[in-house]
């Protein structure tokens, strides 16, 4: 097989393993979710097609290796009524990854998996200069690690401090892992949302209703990457407060990517060049967010 076809099967999620004739075929699992006949059907191919075994990623995706190249094809023939698909590879937005979210976790803040498709129907297979990977935390847990992905969501409550009914106890002061809660010297209590992280755990600590949540939503991080050069992304615009502008500012984020990166250069690195002011100053101009 010449290079230029091995690439056009790499772009469809069938990478060339180490063994001769012999191939990894990745599937297309969006937030790590599979039913049970989806299940049923890549382990039957796995028996009928490999040698009877799956690979788990680290990006809660699947890969059955040791597919002969003769069989690529029929592998994926056979998986499609069951609605499992390839996944991709090369310069592309790959599999969105995300947590059980709101709807099964009782710590999450958002609907991680609604978010996740709906990302991965808008932007998956879609060509970019290098990979770029979206992940989505339900909440401050970071799961998901939303700081590793080029666009990184992660649910997020925002305190607000009422006088009213606040005894000046301290509790949310204490039990706020950044040190974000403050007594001005007034009595009032400060917030610095700079500092604070979202976990809204002063609010649900607060014995008299004085913390209140402020509004919950999602926050972006961009740039992240692991690998070779690991880089934590750094988090962008304000609180998200719909699914809607979500998706927004992450089309934002890409546009940006399509208009200043390089080839098989990571966004990490394009932002390095660029500085991230010049993407949140873009991503507000689009999005008006």
């Amino acid at each position: 097989m010449n290079e230029a076809d091995y690439k056009e099967l790499k772009k469809g999620g069938m990478m060339r393993q180490a063994e001769a004739g012999l191939f990894s075929v990745r599937l297309h699992v969006v937030g790590g979710r599979l039913d049970t006949t989806q299940l049923r059907a890549i382990h039957d191919a796995a028996d009928r097609f490999g040698r009877g075994e799956v690979h788990l990623t680290s990006r809660q995706g699947v890969e059955i290796p040791n597919v002969r190249q003769d069989s690529l094809s029929a592998l994926k023939e056979f998986l499609s009524p069951s609605g499992v698909g390839v996944g991709v590879c090369g310069p592309t937005v790959r599999t969105v990854t995300a947590c059980q979210g709101c709807r099964v976790c009782p710590s999450g803040v958002i609907d991680s998996p609604e978010l996740a498709d709906a990302a991965d129907r808008a932007f998956y297979g879609k060509p970019v200069p290098h990979k770029f990977k979206i992940g989505v935390s339900g909440c401050v847990n970071n799961c998901m690690k939303a700081e590793e992905n080029d666009a990184g969501i992660k649910g997020w409550i925002e305190p607000r401090w009422e006088r009213g009914p606040c005894t000046l106890c301290g509790v949310c002061a204490a039990v706020c892992p950044t040190k974000a809660i403050a007594t001005a010297e007034d009595g009032s209590l400060t917030v610095d949302l700079d500092l604070c992280i979202g976990c809204g755990d002063c609010i649900v600590s607060c014995p008299s209703g004085g913390m209140r949540e402020a509004r919950r939503g999602y926050r972006l991080f961009a740039g992240g990457k692991f690998g070779r050069k690991p880089f934590l992304g750094k988090r962008i615009l304000g609180v998200l407060t719909t699914k809607e502008e979500a998706m927004a500012a992450i089309t934002a984020v890409l546009e940006f990517f399509r208009a200043h990166g390089k080839p098989r250069e990571r966004f990490g690195d394009t932002l390095e060049r660029t500085g991230f002011d010049a993407l949140e100053r873009r991503v507000k101009e689009v999005t008006g967010l």
